[in-house]
């Protein structure tokens, strides 16, 4: 007898599956299952039916753990890229929500006449920082596009060497200016770029100095850069791009800065000291969703705003609420509001608190300093004071996975499993806890 005949149908594998899924990606399972247990069979593997029902089922739930979904991080990561980054808050979600149907996104209710989208979170985050103007797009690669293709296309961009960066995904700002139709005109060198640098290379074909904040790499020693004030006086207009920087380096929405924080750039004084244009994330260090910020000069974003390339860029009416609502939070100085922060500033040992109620119902579970970071590519180097639970579990790969298949994700560190309480929710511990225990 052939033993292929022995295998299950395809529609005895479909109706074992939970409906949970859509019926075209549960027959699309069940054909895959069905066709790999007769490869294995023609090879000599003997398969039962129980065994290709268990492999339909391994894939479906495979399925489930693919879609986008919440997760719990517990890696000690706050803007973990991987992980989408910045938290959302509730209120923030409420105001998003807020605009998902009908929405005065284009529309002013007082004069009954057609508006700018540009009118709304821009404006607010400008007036958050001291800019005259603002623009919201969809990322800070974006806006960086934006602005050289505005005012730089055909010209010459005068950028130091030390700040030709690369940030992740393969953003290089010397592929972008590429891109954007301008000149690349380098100066200096790695390490030390002065303002005679910049004075010896500005022509009439000069457009804009640029300076770029190294926000995932972190340079010391023999070092030297020319400051905006400084740049300021070359003529040309200054654009900055501070990607993960701050909106304020005085954080006036936090009771006192934190030393993790060591020198971050502000948005602010970059502007006061002279930047004609600031470009940074609406998500990284912000803490809102994700996009990218243009503030300064009025002049300058109006013209932004009419180049084509803004409406390829734009944002949509849920980010800019959220943003909305993210702006009046900082101008409101409530950190609040903003789970970054939250999260990033809660007391040492209001962690320490939480680890030890969870090391109380999770067998050999220790309590342990760790260390969390920024990330998403911002504060390099920069540790920020954590705390963690962490279990013994040998081979602990094995174990961790079966965390990720309860959507949690921890560090693997030296055959433990760490879960640093920094990036988790409290409202999160007794699942941790409950998931830690099943190892």
């Amino acid at each position: 007898m052939d033993p292929r005949r022995g295998l299950p149908s395809v529609e005895r594998v479909l109706a074992s599956l939970s409906e949970d899924l859509p019926h075209e990606v549960r027959a699309e399972i069940a054909r895959d299952s069905v066709a790999a247990a007769r490869a294995l069979v023609e090879r000599g593997v003997e398969r039962d039916v129980d065994a290709v029902l268990a492999d339909a089922t391994a894939r479906a739930d495979a399925f489930r753990l693919r879609e986008l979904g919440p997760v719990v991080n517990a890696t000690g990561v706050l803007l973990h890229t991987n992980l989408g980054r910045a938290p959302i808050g509730d209120d923030t979600l409420t105001a998003m929500r807020g605009a998902a149907g009908y929405a005065n996104l284009e529309y002013r209710l007082a004069e009954g006449v057609r508006g700018s989208r540009h009118e709304h979170a821009g404006h607010l985050l400008a007036t958050a920082c001291g800019a005259e103007a603002g623009i919201v797009v969809n990322n800070n690669a974006a806006a960086v596009l934006l602005v050289l293709a505005t005012l730089a296309r055909g010209r010459e961009v005068i950028v130091s060497r030390g700040e030709l960066v690369e940030i992740g995904g393969g953003f290089r700002v010397p592929e972008i200016l590429a891109e954007t139709g301008a000149r690349l005109v380098e100066v200096g060198t790695t390490n030390r770029t002065r303002y005679a640098d910049y004075e010896r290379a500005h022509t009439e074909s000069t457009a804009i100095a640029l300076k770029v904040h190294a926000s995932n790499y972190r340079m010391i020693g023999f070092v030297e850069s020319t400051p905006i004030d400084e740049l300021a006086r070359l003529g040309p207009p200054v654009v900055v791009d501070v990607g993960s920087g701050l909106l304020d380096e005085a954080t006036p929405w936090l009771a006192a800065r934190p030393a993790w924080l060591h020198d971050e750039p502000g948005v602010r004084q970059c502007l006061t000291s002279g930047a004609a244009l600031v470009t940074f994330s609406g998500d990284k260090l912000l803490g809102g969703p994700q996009a990218g910020v243009i503030v300064g000069r009025r002049d300058l974003i109006d013209r932004c705003k009419a180049h084509p390339l803004a409406r390829a860029l734009r944002a949509d009416k849920l980010t800019l609420a959220g943003l909305q609502h993210v702006a009046r939070a900082y101008l409101a100085n409530d950190a609040g509001a903003i789970p970054f922060w939250r999260l990033a500033t809660t007391p040492v040992d209001a962690l320490r608190a939480r680890a030890e109620a969870i090391a109380r119902v999770v067998p050999n579970a220790k309590v342990e300093d760790t260390e969390a970071v920024a990330g998403g590519g911002s504060l390099p180097g920069l540790g920020i004071p954590s705390v963690g639970v962490s279990v013994e579990v040998n081979p602990a790969e094995p174990a961790a996975a079966r965390l990720r298949a309860a959507r949690i994700v921890a560090r693997v560190e030296k055959g433990r499993i760490v879960c640093d309480l920094r990036t988790v929710e409290p409202d999160a511990d007794a699942r941790l806890a409950a998931s830690l225990a099943s190892l």
